[in-house]
């Protein structure tokens, strides 16, 4: 199946993302925010400081997202994705509904290779306050590093940024994501 956004509209990409989330294995929502939090508190504790926290979570995100691009591409029934319009939204209406059960929203920059994903009902803050002293926290930062991963997997190398936070009392989550670079596959000859 080749699917193109401009082919489809995006109530069909919604149920695909629907009928996906319908074939995976369902987590206990209370059970991730509270396992996410017990690392998050653990990970506070070992390091002491706030701004190392929030690079290992990306680090743990991108490794994840290496792993987890396989799963969506063979749960989705996406083969392939034209440009970054097509992956923007395979990724808000697909893949944050495979994988968190949630809706997502793409808004675009006045720059071409930049996009923001946005969505509310983070299943990792729920039940979460954050304390003032912890206001510099990127709570939710693993979901960069998952972005970052599973695009880099696919030949996209990207920045990724929480710019909003629900748990900040912004109205939505943002994950702002900027196109770097499209690494060319390297293909060997019989000679090599």
């Amino acid at each position: 199946i080749d699917l193109d956004v401009t082919a489809m509209s995006y109530g069909r990409m919604t149920r695909l993302g629907d009928s996906a989330f319908e074939k995976m294995e369902k987590v206990n929502s209370e059970l991730l925010a509270m396992t996410y939090g017990a690392l998050v508190t653990a990970m506070i504790k070992d390091f002491q400081d706030i701004k190392i926290v929030n690079e290992e979570l990306e680090k743990m995100g991108y490794n994840i997202g290496v792993r987890l691009i396989d799963e969506f591409l063979a749960k989705s029934g996406i083969t392939q994705c034209r440009n970054l319009k097509d992956t923007a939204h395979y990724i808000a209406k697909v893949g944050f509904k495979m994988f968190l059960g949630i809706n997502a929203e793409v808004s675009w920059s006045s720059n071409p290779r930049q996009f923001s994903i946005e969505f509310k009902g983070n299943p990792l803050i729920e039940f979460v306050e954050l304390p003032e002293k912890f206001k510099d926290l990127d709570y939710s930062n693993i979901l960069c590093g998952v972005l970052r991963g599973a695009l880099y997997s696919v030949q996209m190398v990207v920045t990724t940024k929480l710019s909003r936070s629900e748990l900040k009392g912004d109205p939505i989550s943002e994950i702002e994501v900027k196109l770097k670079e499209v690494v060319a596959e390297k293909v060997q000859s019989d000679d090599e």
